[in-house]
């Protein structure tokens, strides 16, 4: 059970999605994934994140994603 805090993220609807940073860093707030990295297993273990402002791609476990303190899902101001 997740805590009401956490978000539900459905990780094979990841790709392409949009996310905010809470606390944004060199002016990057807004990204999108442009990639899933899986296991041996197919299981998807991290994504790249792209800063849509600069290009700068990131790579971040999934996880990181459903906490709101960190990320808001899709492109907020």
């Amino acid at each position: 059970m997740t805590s009401p805090a956490t978000q539900q993220i459905n990780p094979h609807k990841l790709l392409l999605s949009k996310w905010t940073a809470t606390q944004p860093i060199n002016k990057e707030k807004h990204f999108i994934v442009t990639r899933l990295i899986k296991n041996e297993q197919e299981i998807i273990v991290a994504c790249i994140l792209e800063a849509v402002l600069t290009h700068h791609e990131y790579e971040l476990d999934w996880h990181g994603l459903k906490d709101p303190s960190c990320w808001l899902p899709g492109w907020r101001q």
